[in-house]
């Protein structure tokens, strides 16, 4: 069964824009022309933030949904949460239309936004949940029964009498996404949920949301971070400029974008660049050395064999970035 169907569905926005006004009418005296010449004019324009999307997600999926900045990410999700109408096309979320049916809506789908918090900013983490509760009128055995059991996955015990505005980011974090799931979503909405936490922050975060995608809610994840989605999703789609770009599995998107992953070392003491099978050197700076990879290809192998024939200190891996592999997809297309 199908959670979310778009057909063909677009979203334009009116922007408008200030410019200086040189032209002359005729008939209007000089002293006339020249009051105009560096008044500012109104322009309207027309920008298409999403363009023509179709696609279908199926119940139980855990989607990564990805683009660079500005290409339709947002729209796209404030579209399936009822924020904004559609410009054209069809579009249903859990058998409803998002715009006209908000309230129905509002029920089957939960939203976490890394950047904002539903949650009540003074009061303890427990009243917020409450007032949770009473907005989305759970009935209370369901309600004690949800967030027992969030409490115990995302560690929240020690938080519950803490306000909000105490917690940590990554806390805060847990707390929001705890509140998105009490009332037992159908669809999970996340919006870069790990941005700016640390990695155990991250590595908890992540484990509940694989707990919550195997309990059967299906998860749509937009985030600039292939760590969340390669841990996370079983299918990516990319989009720029308002098209789907990419639609697969991670390891396709990888190979279409011809994507790296960088091996950054530090060495007991300056040297020649280092050489192994498949690996490039990106830059030398005296004992450090970055070394490129596929980002396929796993890390280990390459750090074994660093370490088996040069002096090693330290090393560090990083992750492909997702403009970097929509970049070199547009670039494959344009040289084939």
């Amino acid at each position: 069964m199908d959670l979310i169907e778009l057909d063909n569905v677009s979203r334009t926005f009116t922007v408008r824009t200030k410019t200086e006004g040189h032209t002359r009418t005729e008939g209007r005296t000089k002293t006339e022309d020249r009051t105009r010449i560096g008044r500012l004019r109104r322009e309207r324009r027309e920008v298409r933030a999403v363009d023509g999307l179709t696609f279908r997600v199926a119940a139980g999926e855990c989607v990564g949904y990805l683009g660079p900045n500005g290409a339709g990410k947002s729209t796209t999700i404030k579209m399936l949460t009822g924020i904004l109408v559609p410009s054209g096309g069809r579009l249903r979320v859990a058998g409803v239309d998002p715009s006209r049916e908000r309230a129905r809506l509002a029920r089957r789908i939960g939203v976490v936004f890394g950047q904002r918090t539903t949650l009540w900013w003074d009061l303890p983490l427990r009243d917020s949940f409450e007032l949770s509760r009473r907005l989305y009128r759970i009935p209370p055995p369901q309600f004690r029964a949800n967030l027992a059991r969030c409490v115990e996955l995302l560690q929240l015990g020690d938080l519950l009498d803490t306000p909000v505005r105490q917690l940590s980011l990554g806390q805060r974090m847990r707390g929001d996404l705890a509140a998105a799931l009490l009332h037992d979503p159908r669809i999970l909405y996340l919006d870069e949920p790990t941005i700016g936490l640390d990695v155990l922050s991250k590595a908890r975060v992540r484990e509940f949301l694989r707990e919550v995608n195997a309990a059967g809610t299906t998860v749509l994840l937009t985030t600039h971070d292939l760590t969340d989605i390669e841990q996370l999703c079983g299918r990516v789609m990319v989009i720029d400029h308002g098209r789907v770009v990419y639609d697969g599995d991670l390891p396709g998107l990888h190979a279409a974008g011809r994507s790296e992953r960088t091996l950054m070392v530090d060495l007991g003491r300056a040297g020649a660049p280092i050489e192994l099978p498949g690996v490039r050197v990106v830059k030398v700076e005296g004992s450090r050395q970055w070394l490129a990879f596929p980002a396929e290809r796993s890390a280990a192998p390459i750090v074994a064999a660093v370490a088996e024939r040069y002096p090693l200190l330290d090393l560090s891996v990083r992750e492909p970035v997702i403009e970097d592999v929509i970049a070199r997809m547009y670039a494959g297309a344009a040289i084939g």
